[in-house]
């Protein structure tokens, strides 16, 4: 893997207008619809700091859920956490790029920061287009001339490829910010530079991401093994012919991943031994954990990997040289259930390997273990970093490359 871009180091912004893509979609209380966590809106807070700072206008765009969901609502909150974390004002317009909006960014003045509306409220950003024709939206056509620059910081949505994300960077003079400059630098860097062993830890209920990585590390042999927990691994366990009951195999068929058991018996059969799967796991009783061999799994829930597949994991992850992991052991949110998913970042730590952990649910138990700090980098970004080390392109980052090849020759 290679790059180049742009950054912001790249650009004279005294007194212009830059637009700036930030990704500080937050949870939401489905009652009170109220801001539970500002992590997001903290992380890019620097850039959006740094680059006012350097008198520009700053116009940011974002997005919160989609259209459909319980948390698909305003930015005002957003902004209004924004400035608090800056200490300054940050104006907020229920608009995008109507003409309340562009009156708004053609009225600002040197170091204003300016927060546009949701831009999932506008219905041509959620159609996933080759990003030429996400120059023609309305979006991109109404903003491009009232702007200077635009800086791309949304790395957490760089493999979507929207008028927002990628319709900028073919129509203005763009860069990265500093958090896609870190995500970037740190995930090229410790992919090209993983030294051997090198394990993959993967888990959640993601499957189709896992295996997509799963089959690029494994062909390319930039893994040693691939650990697994989580749905992914009950998906190995029936490909491998352990019976996982008929309750676990019903909520595998519900969420259409019966295909990924023949996947999976096709990459057992290739990869021998190097795809590990449990030896025991946790099943749910009346609320309660109880431990079986894979021989003996009983008609309930699979909820966490066992002690012995713990032990044996966390020994494996010890050893290593380079260590990815995403998504979690098993249902950690539940008390008894966590045990997995602790243990393994626990092991993670200990360990003297470079360690690399996806965003999402992993990188927030992680958190709140208070682990972060002794981790090499927690990405921002499950779904991106996560594209990027299964060898997909992120049109974000890919159109960002392609300016900056232009401009470096």
């Amino acid at each position: 893997m290679s790059f180049q871009f742009l950054t912001i180091d790249n650009f004279d912004m005294d007194n212009k207008t830059v637009l700036v893509r930030v990704d500080i979609n937050s949870p939401v209380d489905p009652d009170t619809g109220l801001l539970l966590d500002d992590t997001r809106i903290k992380l890019h807070a620097g850039t959006i700091d740094e680059i006012s700072k350097k008198g520009a206008k700053t116009v940011v765009l974002a997005h919160q859920s989609r259209p459909g969901k319980k948390d698909f609502t305003t930015l005002k909150q957003h902004a209004e956490v924004l400035s608090n974390l800056l200490k300054r004002p940050v104006d907020y317009v229920d608009d995008i790029f109507g003409s309340n909006a562009r009156e708004r960014i053609k009225k600002m003045k040197k170091g204003d920061i300016l927060l546009l509306e949701n831009v999932r409220f506008y219905s041509e950003e959620v159609l996933k287009r080759d990003p030429r024709e996400q120059v023609e939206t309305h979006l991109v056509r109404k903003l491009t001339p009232l702007a200077d620059y635009f800086i791309n910081d949304a790395f957490a949505a760089a493999h979507r490829s929207q008028p927002s994300l990628v319709g900028f960077a073919l129509t203005l003079p763009s860069g990265a910010g500093r958090v896609m400059e870190t995500e970037l630098n740190s995930l090229y860097s410790a992919v090209n530079n993983a030294k051997k062993p090198c394990v993959y830890v993967l888990g959640g209920i993601k499957v189709d991401d896992s295996i997509m990585v799963m089959e690029n590390v494994l062909r390319n042999r930039s893994a040693d093994y691939i650990l697994t927990t989580g749905l992914v691994a009950n998906i190995f366990l029936w490909a491998s012919g352990t019976n996982i009951r008929n309750y676990n195999r019903e909520f595998i068929k519900d969420r259409g991943y019966c295909d990924f058991v023949k996947k999976g018996k096709q990459m057992l059969k290739e990869f021998k031994g190097q795809i590990k799967i449990p030896v025991d796991v946790a099943v749910c009783t009346d609320g309660k954990r109880e431990e079986y061999t894979i021989k003996k799994i009983p008609n309930k829930p699979i909820f966490d990997i066992g002690t012995d597949t713990i032990t044996e994991y966390a020994k494996c992850i010890r050893d290593a040289k380079t260590i990815f992991a995403n998504g979690p052991a098993g249902i950690f949110e539940k008390e008894g259930f966590n045990i997995g998913t602790e243990d393994l970042l626990n092991a993670i730590v200990s360990s003297k390997g470079n360690s690399i952990i996806g965003g999402g649910h992993l990188a927030a138990a992680a958190n709140h273990m208070n682990l972060s700090s002794s981790i090499t980098h927690i990405s921002s970004g499950g779904g991106a970093s996560i594209n990027l080390l299964a060898g997909e392109k992120l049109p974000a980052v890919e159109v960002l490359q392609e300016v900056a090849s232009k401009k470096l020759k």
